[in-house]
């Protein structure tokens, strides 16, 4: 069946949540949303479009591409021989919104003001007002705007969306296919989904009915408090099917704070590249199940440098915030403030020890760990190294070999030259080429180094080992399982 994950002009979804004791379903949300639909609001925009874009936003898997490519074709011929007609276009969007300051500051998504010429906002009693904008944010998808209006206006609270329950009351009010002031009621259907929408993902699920124009828009609780912002549904139409998402409230309020206060996202950075800690990796290192965030690698100089932080080690808690799951780091160091010094909670190899570092804020995520060179080729013959136990055989790297799969300079290991197909080095996709510069968190170059890891691992009764892997311009740790 065809599905479709589809970012939307979400409105306010509402979470209705209790305190900690259960409610009673209610009877109407009258009272309750005739309080919130004056906070509520609708966003338009407007962009100028290049008419000679539109021919490259086609869909290649319609099958009535060429057509259009062709009536294109011909639109442009007759705009080329008529040099008065314009050559760009208004594009407009619709989405939602709400006040949460009655100074006139509103919230939105990012994606419904998104390199827009001009917003507006529109009021529960029809006012037309022109918007700024204050700030935006990607990687949460949240836009802070500032309205100015002599009216007094209605804001709404925020709420503490860490107490929401899965099947505590939602509801969205908000501006779908256009048609504003729209009020929707369901439940909270799952919590911190990861939608793959970036790393900070933390998403509430809810059955309550959201679709296009509604992005934006607040999820309350009964309380009339917001406890989520709607952001996107899962939707093989485009409509909804009772699938939405919403992002929590507790990871959009400091990023409105930062937007507010320094028109930018000031996030917390330690300099790791880190990946999931699976069971044969947990096994392999003697960890009591899988949990925490292992380090692939740690930027030279970076906070996490300086506290003395390896590649290996598995973050099992930081600022006395456990990690069970590898995507719960980020955000949380995200959300720490810049230069506060915190406590973490490491494993390294079987011992578990606490180290103290000092937040950075992140400037720039895409800065390289290392940097490429070649070195002179070496013409020796490779030397075959066959590991039953690991279905793979390897050779030891040499120049000749980093020169000719452009390995960075410095690296050395074992070079897969055959992986068994039925072995699980070959299920966990390690292939030919792919290097191996640790066993068990110990540098190996040799047969006798592997081997010894190897036997090791048996004697400790390990049922898995733990290989460091660098596969192109990619590097991490897999566990893979020892045969027989």
């Amino acid at each position: 069946m065809y599905r479709k994950l589809s970012i939307i002009g979400l409105a306010a979804a509402g979470l209705m949540l209790g305190a900690a004791h259960a409610r009673t379903p209610t009877e109407s949300f009258a009272d309750l949303t005739e309080k919130l639909l004056p906070a509520v609001v609708n966003i338009s925009t407007s962009q100028t479009v290049d008419r000679k874009s539109e021919m490259e936003e086609l869909d290649p898997s319609d099958p009535f591409e060429e057509w259009f490519k062709e009536f294109d074709r011909r639109r442009q011929g007759d705009e080329d021989s008529n040099p008065g007609r314009p050559k760009k276009r208004k594009q407009t969007s619709l989405g939602s919104g709400f006040i949460i300051d009655k100074a006139g500051y509103v919230v939105t998504n990012n994606h419904v003001v998104e390199n827009a010429d001009k917003i507006s906002v529109t009021l529960h009693d029809d006012t037309v007002l022109d918007a700024k904008l204050v700030g935006r944010d990607e990687k949460t998808d949240i836009a802070l705007l500032k309205i100015t209006t002599d009216k007094p206006l209605t804001a709404v609270p925020w709420g503490d969306s860490d107490k929401v329950r899965v099947g505590d009351w939602a509801v969205a009010i908000g501006n779908p296919f256009g048609l504003g002031g729209t009020v929707t009621a369901g439940i909270i259907s799952a919590r911190a989904r990861d939608i793959d929408a970036g790393q900070y993902d933390d998403f509430f699920q809810t059955d309550a009915a959201i679709n296009r124009g509604n992005s934006g828009g607040p999820l309350f609780n009964l309380d009339g408090e917001v406890i989520g912002i709607n952001t996107a549904i899962f939707s093989p139409s485009g409509g909804s099917v009772g699938v939405g998402f919403a992002a929590a409230a507790n990871l959009v309020k400091p990023v409105l704070g930062d937007l507010r206060q320094y028109g930018r996202t000031r996030r917390g950075w330690i300099g790791v590249q880190i990946q999931t800690v699976s069971p044969d990796m947990a096994d392999s290192i003697g960890l009591d199940r899988a949990r925490g965030a292992m380090i692939a690698e740690v930027a030279e100089g970076g906070p996490a440098a300086r506290a003395g932080l390896e590649r290996g080690d598995i973050i099992l808690s930081f600022d006395k915030k456990p990690i069970e799951k590898m995507r719960s780091l980020p955000r949380i160091v995200a959300e720490t403030p810049i230069d506060k010094v915190v406590d973490m909670a490491v494993l390294r190899k079987g011992k578990q020890m606490t180290l103290k570092g000092k937040v950075a804020e992140l400037r720039n995520e895409e800065a390289p760990l290392v940097t490429a060179s070649i070195s002179p080729e070496d013409n020796r013959q490779p030397e075959r190294i066959e590991l039953a136990d690991l279905g793979m055989t390897v050779t030891p790297v040499t120049e000749r070999m980093r020169k000719r799969y452009q390995l960075e300079e410095g690296v050395t290991g074992l070079m897969v030259l055959d992986v068994d197909d039925d072995s699980d080095a070959a299920d966990k996709g390690i292939r030919r080429g792919d290097v191996i510069d640790e066993i068990q968190q110990a540098p190996v170059q040799s047969a006798d180094e592997v081997q010894s890891a190897i036997a090791k691992a048996k004697t400790d009764n390990r049922k898995s080992v733990l290989l460091r892997v660098l596969s192109g311009k990619k590097v991490g740790f897999v566990g893979i399982k020892l045969a027989g």
